[in-house]
């Protein structure tokens, strides 16, 4: 068995076996749709698991505020052997009488104690509640903040995916006009000869083919560099042969109206939310830190046996019990608690400040948003009208060159007229699908969400 071992690990190194990671590579789905990869890469995005294990952390803070509030019961235990000639040592030792100091001898003493011990606040001037309170409100924000981050990635997701099948479309196109050059050469070439067409025909339709090479080769390195900023955002290898299972289809809906979009967004927004759990949470410094000055009302006990002899830990007359309440009311620290004070007050018209900000931000988002989808909706359908005259005019100019009624130049134009719109018309759509998304992701709505 260690022999076969030996011989697996060999063929693994020299690359004639796949290894693990390799195999599970390989068992990942090449072609994703949209949803797949959104569902792909909130599983792994670092960011978001970031922020969902901080979600957890915040419920173990809570847990820990709470606890202050309970009382905390202990078990202590101590056992301790010394010698303390300090009685030897007094100011008056020389005034004792001599037989009787002799019979003073300072010998090593055993103590044993064992106790059950408890304390617990009565009154903390609502420090302990208030401090609850804080922690169930970063709880919130810290949920919030995971949607914000989810919401991120879905938008970056969608924005790399789309960009995915941008490219490949425009790949599409351009070796559709690779392919519509090729032939044309070909004509031309009949042409000529058959004596109907000059060797300019030919020569420029040889120039056209070579011309469009370049443009093949940047196509297909957009599609490499589309692929590697999809990947890295699913966490893979960037050379993985990731495919956008998609399509660039332009669905005009109705879109809401700049009120609607406001409110929608001030609803929503996680950013916004976060600005008003910010200012409560400001709110709630304020009164912690006031809490500092004023009175406070603890409890504490104990109740077990101490004896030098470990045979009487059992014995009950050798129980010790004490009870405490203590009180405490500051008076004077050197102006620690007004500092802090002022500190939280201050943190809190910068919350709010925040807050106010933060909402003017959102409204003029979704001002732009709703202005950029208007304007791809109307390029948009400019596009398309543009991309159905170019064809009908490049079919009529092959039409005409078959019968010499245009010439090779009238034709290339036509080609590269119509592959002009149909890339215009792709990013156009491009800019149209993601338009709607940031609309939806700048209301707080999920920008996948297509209904």
């Amino acid at each position: 068995m260690k022999r076969l071992g030996w011989i697996t690990a060999v063929f693994i190194l020299t690359g004639i076996l796949p290894s693990p990671h390799a195999a599970a590579e390989s068992a990942e789905k090449a072609s994703l749709t949209l949803k797949e990869a959104v569902a792909l890469a909130l599983e792994r995005n670092p960011q978001a698991l970031i922020a969902r294990a901080r979600t957890e952390a915040l419920r173990g803070k809570i847990q820990e505020v709470r606890a202050q509030a309970l009382p905390a019961i202990n078990l202590n235990g101590s056992g301790l052997r010394w010698r303390d000639p300090s009685f030897l040592n007094i100011s008056s030792f020389d005034k004792i009488p001599v037989d009787f100091r002799d019979a003073l001898t300072v010998i090593p003493s055993n103590l044993f104690d064992y106790n059950l011990s408890v304390s617990q606040p009565l009154y903390t001037s609502g420090k302990v509640g208030t401090a609850l309170k804080l922690a169930s409100l970063e709880s919130e924000g810290t949920g919030v903040d995971r949607d914000r981050v989810e919401q991120d990635v879905r938008l970056r997701v969608i924005q790399a995916f789309y960009g995915l099948l941008l490219a490949q479309r425009q790949l599409d196109v351009t070796r559709e006009t690779v392919l519509q050059r090729e032939k044309h050469l070909e004509m031309a070439r009949a042409r000529y000869a058959g004596g109907v067409a000059t060797e300019v025909d030919v020569l420029r339709s040889q120039v056209s083919v070579a011309n469009a090479q370049p443009e093949l080769i940047r196509a297909e390195n957009g599609v490499r560099q589309a692929r590697a900023v999809l990947n890295s955002l699913l966490l893979r290898p960037l050379d993985f042969p990731t495919e956008a299972d998609g399509a660039l289809v332009f669905a005009p809906e109705p879109s809401p109206d700049l009120a609607e979009a406001i409110r929608q967004a001030e609803e929503s927004r996680p950013e916004l939310q976060r600005a008003r759990i910010n200012e409560r949470e400001a709110e709630g410094q304020v009164r912690l830190a006031n809490a500092e000055s004023r009175l406070r009302l603890d409890f504490n006990g104990q109740y077990g046996v101490s004896s030098r002899r470990p045979v009487n830990l059992a014995n009950n007359e050798f129980t010790r019990w004490l009870f405490t309440v203590t009180v405490g009311l500051p008076l004077f620290d050197g102006g620690r608690r007004s500092g802090l004070v002022r500190q939280a007050i201050a943190n809190q018209k910068i919350a709010e400040l925040l807050r106010v900000d933060t909402e003017n931000s959102v409204r003029l988002e979704a001002q732009t948003a709703l202005d950029e989808l208007q304007r791809a909706q109307k390029t948009v359908e400019a596009a398309q009208l543009n991309v159905h005259e170019a064809e009908r005019v490049l079919a009529m100019m092959q039409d005409n060159y078959k019968y010499g009624a245009a010439t090779t130049l009238d034709v290339l134009d036509a080609q590269t007229a119509l592959t002009t719109a149909r890339w215009t018309l792709l990013q156009d759509l491009y800019d149209h699908t993601l338009a709607r998304a940031r609309l939806r992701y700048t209301m707080g709505l999920d920008p996948l969400d297509e209904n």
